[in-house]
Formats: C-alpha cells, structure tokens, sequence
C-alpha cells in the first residue's frame, strides 16, 4: 500500500500562483491594493501561503473571470470581513485584401468579446440567483446542489468544491457534490460529520504518530464515510450522477478537447497534472492526522478487497 504523500504546510509563492492558474506577479499586486494580506517574511526572507491563502486566491480568480474588477473584489471581501463572495497575404498591391483581413479579423475579435459579455452577464445572473460563491461554481456543480435546503451549504463546502474542481475538473466536483447533498439533506448526519471532523482536528502536533486515538478516529472516519456512501446509493444520485455525466459527454465529444474535465480552464497555459496540483495545494495536517487518513484508507481498501473475494 502506498503511503498518502505529505502535503506542505505552506508554499512559496511561485507554487502558490501555479496551483491558482495566476503569476507570483498577481499574487504581489493583490497585495499592493491590498486584496490580500501580507505574510510575514520567513528567516529566509521568503513568504509562504497557506490554504487559507489559496482558498482566497481561487475566489479571486474565479471572481476576475467572471469580470469583477479587482477593487470591487477587494470591497467584496472587506465587507465580508466586518460583517462576519487569418487573414491570407494574396500578393494584391492595392492593400484590399489586407484589410479585408484586418477587417474580418476586428469583427471575429468583436464577435468573442459579445460572447465574453454574455458569458459575464450569465455569471453574474447565476451569483444573483444562487449566491455568490456557489454561482461561481461550474453550472454542472451547482445545478448539482439545486436541492439542498436554503442555507444548508457551508462555505467549507463550497471551498472544497472549488478546489476540487481546480484539481480533477467540473466532473470530480459532480461526484464530490453528492457528498455535500446528502449532509445538506440529512442534520444528523451533518452533525456526526462535524464530531468526526472535530475528532480529526484534535489530532494536533501534540498528538503521537503511534497514539491509540489515531487509529480510534481512523475507525469513525471509516464508519462514517462506510455510512454516507451508504446512503448516497440509497438516495439515487449515482444514477442521477451517470445521467450528467452522458450529457456532458454528448456536449463534449471526444474530439473536442476543450471540453475535457481536465484541471484548470481550456487554454489556461499553467493548467498542469492533477498530482502535480494535488502536490502544490497546502494543507495544515500533522503527522498524526496523516497517519489517521493512511489508516481510514486502508481500512477501507481492505473492506473492498474481502467483498471482492466473497463468492
């Protein structure tokens, strides 16, 4: 079996804006105008983010895409925090053609900047009506969650399924959205989530490796994932999940590869390997809360290996 690679704690800013799709140079302007908080400098004069960090960069991101400008954002996020989202050369001398070319390609320009502004007008349409982190999902993840109950959804909910779609694309978020819709749609589920995630947050750096309650939590998160995989097959969503999955397959024919659910945006030139990104993305894990996650896998690799082998 292999062991689950440990995540860094913090990154450098260079790892950080390639996990974000952005520049170290961005990164260096948003704090400029203040859209994000400085770190304090290392002993060796270097900053490193966190995922708090990153979380608010992928926001950042996804709200300049969709058009926000970035003081906008910046207010956006202030608020938040005092209130507690070709032409052909044909050799003619006359410059016609020349033209003719620079003319037909002003128009295409002009024809996808009409398509970009309608694109923008649909996201801002969507944050309006669903909200604005979950608008700023994929359509395909937040027509997903269409039935959770009103306020059901957390922002660590949404946070994970940003980076989920950042990592394995709109499709990994679809099948990470059952999840979420099952919690949304049954509290004392939700709540036995919470005490099993609280039990894993306490597995602290003070906590040994070799500490009997990290295997004990290890048990819960597998009886408890056991649990709610569970209830999502009893619930229908694999099949409804199969039936998204076929529509995006006929709106994204093989050929097509920019409609590939591959990490990071069709022609996103930093778009790089879902390892590579998973092993970029900085998450806050003690060695003893690692060791918790290597044995919830393992118990639950070894349930699947002895269901295998029933007759």
């Amino acid at each position: 079996m292999h062991a689950i690679p440990v995540p860094p704690r913090q990154v450098l800013i260079g790892d950080a804006a390639a996990f974000v799709g952005i520049t170290p140079r961005a990164i260096r302007h948003y704090h400029q105008i203040g859209l994000l908080p400085e770190r304090e400098r290392g002993a060796d004069g270097r900053r490193r983010y966190g995922y708090a960090e990153i979380i608010r960069l992928l926001w950042i991101r996804r709200m300049a895409d969709a058009g926000i400008a970035l003081e906008d954002i910046r207010d956006a996020f202030a608020g938040a925090a005092s209130g507690g989202a070709d032409g052909a050369d044909t050799g003619v001398s006359d410059g016609t053609d020349e033209v003719a070319g620079v003319l037909a390609r002003l128009e295409d320009a002009l024809e996808a900047q009409e398509d970009e502004l309608r694109r923008k007008r649909d996201s801002v349409r969507r944050m309006r009506t669903l909200g604005s982190r979950l608008g700023l999902l994929d359509d395909i993840v937040s027509t997903r969650l269409e039935a959770a109950p009103e306020g059901s959804l957390r922002e660590d909910d949404l946070d994970t399924l940003l980076v989920t779609e950042r990592i394995f694309g709109p499709l990994g978020a679809v099948l990470q959205a059952s999840r979420f819709l099952v919690l949304a749609l049954h509290p004392d589920l939700r709540a036995e989530s919470d005490r099993v995630d609280a039990a894993e947050e306490a597995l602290d750096d003070s906590v040994a490796v070799d500490d009997p309650r990290v295997a004990q939590v290890a048990a819960e998160r597998h009886a408890f994932d056991t649990r709610l995989l569970g209830m999502i097959e009893e619930s229908g969503q694999p099949d409804e999940d199969d039936a998204i999955f076929d529509a995006w397959d006929e709106r994204h024919p093989p050929e097509d590869a920019a409609g590939a659910p591959a990490p990071g945006k069709a022609g996103d030139s930093r778009a790089r390997s879902a390892g590579d990104i998973i092993r970029s993305m900085p998450y806050d894990f003690s060695p003893a809360r690692l060791r918790c996650m290597e044995l919830a896998l393992r118990l639950a690799m070894d349930e699947t290996e002895t269901e295998t082998a029933a007759p």
